[in-house]
């Protein structure tokens, strides 16, 4: 490849808002997604680290590292994986690879970090048999084959104790001759300048010269290695970078305007040529520069990302702000393919959950491409060109959150996927949007508001007129002059201002809040006495305005009661009606959202509060109201809409909180989920375009 001419100088990503992703001929769609326990049982606690895909192009392999096994996926149709059983290994699998007809396994056999002992298991993929198993002296991170098939090199991590370091025994890259499989040390000690005594080499790739290249993350050093001489051939520091323009605080904001100077500490590494390799700066302890770079073989920077990878994710609605006084997104991995004739480098954030595509046709400057957004703690990326696939692997698993390890398979194509059904060019943080409002007077704007996981409470406009739908401003809420931050779950707009349901919590009330148009408090009205002592954690969470009446939505029953609330606020006084909810066979039902229909009556979104393939009710309900009523008589619904279909449409993992409904002024019918501030939860926003419903 041609890359030499674009060295002559360094190129750095952009340091304002990113531009949006660049069209091109050929678009990447999620094709499936497959929670790893589908190879054992629901109750099983199963992972998928690292993949790769057999040379026959049909079958994922996974690392499933609290199973200590690996496990397969059918994808002879793409669309249509099925899992198809687990190899127990004798040990923790920590990277796979494939060789032909053999796999490659890294199993780690440490008994502690003083200890450290693993093995390569090789096996035929066609008979699952174990043909040989190489001891390797120590705990291998990862392996990678070499194109010419005659090496394999196996970064020996001996990870340490994360409070002691330096700790013996130091790590180093084992080369194996694949005509031999006979096992060599190529030694890493005294090369970096952080902790020489002590290498970690985390993550290693080779290029078509048998040459590694091989990260040690901790020492924030690389070298690239002659395999047939078993020989480093150069080492440099990984170097440290200054990235203005991000968010360096903890504190329920999204602000881009710190500044962090950090040690890049690459974990994942490929190469995109025989002259140039791409890091993801993950970072450990000490460093993670937010980004991915760009080096040639010697070590000088070609490009680096700067602070564009995070704008990305804030544009997109997948920055996670409780890691911003730590590592930001955390790139984690990269890989590179070549699809539809053009280079592509795919970026893994193991905390915003997606992989970046760049197209990396000119080194010097990469261009962005798409955003591929992924299950929680996405670990592997792998290209597959023969298959015109990328397999990305996750490892996040957390059950009681209904967060589960699982792979996802994306396809080159001309057809795009869903994704991003909501963006913020102009880079306004957006997340947790709990309610959706038509805007009177327009056709196509609408208003959501954000929920106590961001604070202070912001209104943010939305336009529909174009797909995606857009971000394109934001009212902060202020309270005597002061910005304030509620649990808004609910928004009405109406002329002169919004109103808003806020839910409650064990120290504040639930409540209306009445705004003016600069989103100025006007009045706060608390629910009556005894339906505030009777309503549990689960309290207001969708608001209607009908001429004078205020009208909410109580997500869960009273005390006592079996139904939810709808209550009326009219001329100071409350009545309430009884809403019927569907019966979960998991979990919980409850009411998220409220909107009056403009033939009259009134929409609800009625959910339970299960996501992936647990999910069993998101609906959209209408009811009617009587002219007047004593008591709490019940109404009756009739169903409009199961979203599931649409919410499953994208092949992702199906979100659970759809918490916005509204019916714009262009007579179509809008939902939006919260993405709960990608604390627990995928992060993915899924804007759904429903048509007209009413």
């Amino acid at each position: 490849m041609a890359f030499l001419p674009y060295l002559a100088a360094v190129a750095v990503g952009l340091s304002a808002a990113h531009p949006p992703a660049v069209p091109h001929e050929g678009q990447f769609r999620r094709l499936a997604t497959v929670p790893a326990y589908l190879n054992s049982s629901v109750d099983d606690e199963a992972a998928a680290e690292i993949s790769t895909v057999t040379d026959d192009g049909r079958t994922v392999v996974y690392t499933d590292s609290p199973g200590k096994r690996l496990g397969f996926l059918d994808i002879s149709d793409a669309a249509r994986p099925e899992p198809s059983g687990t190899l127990a290994i004798g040990g923790e699998p920590t990277s796979v690879a494939h060789l032909g007809h053999l796999l490659l396994a890294a199993v780690n056999t440490s008994a502690g970090f003083t200890d450290p002992s693993g093995k390569l298991v090789v096996i035929d993929d066609r008979t699952r048999k174990v043909v040989r198993s190489l001891d390797l002296g120590g705990q291998p991170d990862s392996v990678a084959v070499a194109p010419s098939g005659r090496y394999l090199a196996v970064a020996i991590e001996n990870e340490r104790d994360e409070d002691v370091f330096p700790l013996a025994p130091a790590g180093w890259l084992s080369v194996v001759d694949t005509r031999t499989w006979a096992v060599s040390r190529v030694a890493l000690t005294g090369l970096a300048s952080v902790v020489p005594e002590d290498p970690e080499p985390e993550y290693v790739s080779i290029n078509a010269r048998d040459e590694a290249v091989v990260t040690l993350q901790e020492n924030n050093h690389i070298a690239v290695v002659n395999l047939a001489a078993k020989k480093v051939v150069s080492h440099f520091s990984a170097g440290t970078v200054t990235v203005d323009g991000v968010d360096t605080l903890d504190d329920d904001k999204i602000e881009l305007t710190g500044s962090i100077t950090a040690r890049r500490e690459p974990d994942g590494v490929t190469w995109i040529s025989d002259e140039l390799f791409a890091t993801a700066n993950e970072g450990d302890y000490e460093g993670g520069s937010r980004g991915w770079t760009v080096f040639d073989r010697r070590g000088r920077v070609v490009w680096d990302a700067g602070n564009s990878l995070e704008r990305i994710a804030v544009q997109h609605g997948l920055y996670p702000d409780k890691r911003s006084d730590a590592k930001g997104i955390e790139p984690e991995n990269v890989a590179f393919g070549r699809f539809g004739g053009v280079p592509y480098v795919f970026v893994n954030s193991e905390r915003g959950n997606f992989t970046a595509v760049y197209d990396v046709s000119r080194p010097s400057s990469p261009k962005f491409r798409q955003l591929l957004p992924t299950t929680n703690g996405p670990e592997g990326v792998v290209a597959v060109p023969s298959r015109n696939l990328v397999v990305v692997s996750s490892e996040e698993e957390i059950p009681d959150a209904n967060i589960r390890g699982s792979v996802q398979l994306f396809g080159f194509g001309p057809a795009a996927g869903a994704f991003p059904s909501v963006v913020s060019p102009r880079t306004i943080p957006f997340g947790t949007l709990s309610g959706l409002s038509a805007v009177p007077g327009t056709r196509s704007a609408l208003v959501s508001v954000t929920d106590s996981a961001y604070t202070p409470t912001r209104i943010l406009g939305v336009s529909v007129a174009g797909s995606p739908a857009t971000i394109t401003s934001e009212l902060t809420v202020t309270k005597n002059g002061e910005p304030i931050g509620y649990d808004a779950e609910g928004i009405a707009a109406v002329r002169g201002g919004y109103w808003l349901a806020v839910e409650g919590s064990a120290t504040t009330p639930n409540m209306l809040v009445r705004l003016n148009t600069r989103g100025e408090v006007q009045q706060e009205i608390p629910l009556p006495a005894d339906v505030a002592a009777a309503i549990t954690t689960n309290g207001l969470e969708g608001i209607s305005v009908t001429g004078k009446d205020v009208w909410v939505a109580v997500q869960r029953p009273l005390k006592g009661e079996t139904f939810a609330r709808i209550g009326k606020y009219s001329g100071g006084t409350w009545s309430w009606l009884a809403y019927p909810l569907d019966t979960a066979a998991v979990g919980w039902t409850g009411l998220s959202e409220l909107v009056a229909v403009p033939s009259g009556g009134f929409a609800v979104i009625e959910r339970d509060n299960q996501r992936g393939p647990a999910a069993a009710i998101k609906k959209v309900y209408r009811f009617d109201v009587p002219a007047s009523w004593t008591g709490v008589p019940t109404v009756r619904k009739r169903l409009v809409k199961d979203l599931l279909p649409a919410l499953r449409a994208d092949h992702g993992w199906v979100q659970d909180k759809v918490e916005g409904l509204a019916i714009a002024g262009n007579g179509q019918a809008y939902a939006v989920t919260d993405n709960d501030a990608i604390d627990d939860a995928t992060g993915e926003t899924v804007f759904l375009r429903l048509g007209r419903l009413f």
